[in-house]
């Protein structure tokens, strides 16, 4: 029932900016963690930023001071403002729902690429 869609992504250069958007529809408790991840062919999926309920954040230290991860509860969606982006950004950014009893969701991605 739950369902995430990421959109934003696209084609930029590099010193260049993009906001992806994740638009959540269907029930979920008050208190949720949402993250955005970002994959590579032939790579994990790597944790890339982190929202709390209470927009408490953590970022990886590779994105730290570039992007900002922020959410806007009611309109059920999180974002996701890279700025000063590199080739190095590029891949294919997902969205997910981290939510209370182990339970985990995911978008179907947006593809970033960063062209120098």
């Amino acid at each position: 029932q739950v369902q995430l869609v990421e959109s934003g992504g696209g084609l930029v250069q590099a010193g260049g900016s993009l906001r992806l958007s994740c638009k959540i529809s269907g029930t979920i408790s008050s208190y949720n963690v949402m993250g955005w991840y970002r994959q590579v062919p032939g790579k994990q999926r790597d944790l890339v930023a982190t929202i709390t309920t209470g927009v408490r954040t953590t970022y990886s230290d590779a994105v730290k001071g570039r992007f900002t991860i922020s959410r806007d509860n009611a309109k059920s969606t999180v974002y996701l403002q890279m700025n000063s982006l590199t080739t190095e950004d590029s891949g294919v950014y997902y969205c997910n729902l981290q939510r209370p009893g182990a339970l985990e969701h995911w978008g179907q991605g947006t593809q970033v690429t960063v062209s120098s």
